[in-house]
């Protein structure tokens, strides 16, 4: 299983959260992680924040 910080890179890299990748961080974050992959989750949420990251989750379907 990948990493919290692996998701968050790709996030990251590409400035969409995916459903998949969302529903993949609920479940890395649920067991245990180290400091790291905490620090990674949280330039996550300060970059969704920022409107440099989008969640799928959250965008407008026509």
């Amino acid at each position: 299983m990948a990493r919290i910080r692996e998701v968050v890179q790709q996030a990251l890299t590409t400035g969409l959260l995916s459903i998949e990748a969302e529903n993949q961080l609920r479940l890395l974050l649920a067991s245990k992680y180290d400091r790291e992959d905490l620090r990674a989750f949280m330039t996550l949420q300060y970059a969704a924040m920022a409107g440099s990251v989008k969640q799928e989750s959250r965008l407008c379907r026509s």
